[in-house]
């Protein structure tokens, strides 16, 4: 009982810590790693039929999609690339309800692939560290022009 308390403890400041000193884009990308571990939970739970576990994780799954990556976009200044991340983010959540209602393991490898997509393309148009910071008389980077800062 108490080795799954502190456990969860440690996880729990494992997490915090790491998104207390994450920058915005680190930000993102760990809320597409979220978002993905949660469906392989699905999957598993799927695996073991148990349905507790199973909407548990796609709930959560869907909470991070829904209010962490598409409630971060922003839509005024990201043009038609906010707005159609929206809308993939809006479909992800549709397949993630119908795979949490059926069962449906493809519904759910279909919207961890995109999640996967999209980290990646993500991780891709971070800037070196060893490029020196951009002034902010600059233009903006990709991810300001996509995501709200914080």
């Amino acid at each position: 009982m108490y080795a799954k308390a502190a456990i969860s403890a440690y996880t729990t400041v494992g997490v915090e810590s790491g998104v207390t000193a994450a920058d915005p884009h680190k930000l993102i990308s760990m809320l597409y790693q979220g978002a993905m571990l949660a469906i392989a939970n699905a999957k598993n739970g799927i695996l073991r039929k148990d349905i507790a576990a199973k909407g548990k994780a796609i709930s959560h799954a869907i909470l991070i999609i829904d209010s962490g990556l598409n409630a971060s976009l922003n839509k005024e200044v990201g043009g038609p690339l906010a707005l159609n991340l929206s809308a993939l983010y809006d479909y992800m959540s549709t397949r993630l309800l119908l795979a949490n209602m059926n069962n449906d393991m493809e519904a759910l490898d279909e919207v961890s692939r995109l999640l996967t997509d999209l980290k990646e393309a993500w991780e891709s148009i971070r800037q070196p560290a060893t490029l020196p910071a951009v002034p902010s008389a600059k233009p903006a980077q990709p991810e300001q022009l996509v995501y709200a800062r914080g």
